[in-house]
């Protein structure tokens, strides 16, 4: 493959292969669609496959360039790190995409100013948010996703971890809730009706073991998948929610909700960044992790864009 296949060709090919398409890899690359067309049979007869083919209106890859991938990406990135240095990184000159991981309301916070900052700064990069799915995947090993925001939990070895910062949880509520009247007990929460956000489904979590430790529980009504979905509820509703106190602050301040803090001393939520040692060292990645770094300073009022290890709640 080596000597049939030079650098241009794996470059297309990762494009193809990420893509699915060859108007999508003409475009990422800034091609017309006859010359990646051309590219492609170059490809093809230098593999010996025919790559992709044709299952109704779409390209599907054929097992072959399932099996090679991954390899094809990663030898694209090393490629790439190889031949820059972070100090000589001229953004306008990347092309591609980027893929980052994050839950919706993160993607609703940072999304904007991030996908604003690409096409002023990298206008040959696209930026692809990709949500969270109901359980942990392996995306940063499989390299289908370049970047993870969120919190960060059974990774292995070749993940790298970044804290950002850390937060705690906030009751949340409409406006003129009657629980807004007057200084808020414990009785008081873990009587009135309430439900969570999880991905998973799950009715159990941090607060109901800490209140199973003291001998009490929380009226939990029920769950919904994500944050956003949940300050929604909360709008219409007299239920509680929970968002977390800073990094949530600007969903909760633009839908006029009001919070306030759980009356029990919860362990603080632990954002991060998460990556896969194969991008430590390249400059384009760097990149992309100050871009976040920074939009999420803008978010909670630290306009250093360094990691910030504060408290303000689950």
């Amino acid at each position: 493959m080596q000597s049939r296949l030079d650098l241009n060709l794996l470059v297309a090919l990762d494009a193809l292969l990420e893509e699915g398409s060859v108007t999508g890899a003409a475009d990422r690359l800034h091609l017309s669609g006859p010359a990646m067309s051309r590219t492609l049979g170059r490809i093809r007869k230098a593999l010996g496959d025919p790559v992709l083919v044709r299952s109704g209106r779409a390209m599907v890859p054929t097992p072959r360039a399932l099996a090679i991938r991954g390899e094809v990406h990663e030898l694209v990135q090393r490629a790439g790190a190889l031949f820059s240095a972070d100090d000589d990184l001229d953004p306008r000159a990347l092309t591609g995409s980027f893929s980052i991981q994050a839950e919706e309301a993160t993607v609703a916070v940072i999304g904007g100013p991030l996908l604003e900052r690409f096409a002023r700064e990298a206008p040959g990069m696209t930026l692809r948010f990709l949500g969270e799915g109901p359980r942990d995947t392996g995306a940063l090993r499989r390299d289908t996703v370049d970047l993870e925001i969120g919190v960060i939990n059974d990774q292995g070895p070749e993940t790298r971890v970044e804290p950002i910062m850390d937060d705690r949880t906030d009751i949340i509520v409409r406006p003129g809730h009657p629980l807004t009247r007057g200084e808020l007990s414990l009785d008081d929460w873990i009587s009135a009706p309430q439900f969570t956000f999880t991905r998973r489904g799950r009715l159990r979590g941090p607060i109901d073991e800490m209140l199973e430790g003291m001998g009490r529980s929380r009226r939990l009504v029920g769950t919904v998948p994500t944050i956003t979905t949940s300050l929604f509820v909360v709008l219409t509703t007299d239920l509680l929610g929970f968002a977390a106190r800073r990094f949530h602050r600007p969903l909760i301040d633009r839908l006029g909700l009001v919070s306030f803090p759980v009356p029990l001393d919860l362990p603080p939520i632990k954002f991060a960044l998460g990556w896969h040692a194969r991008y430590e060292a390249d400059a384009a990645h760097a990149w992309l992790r100050r871009c976040v770094r920074e939009a999420i300073a803008d978010v909670i009022g630290d306009g250093s864009g360094e990691s910030v290890d504060g408290h303000a709640e689950e």
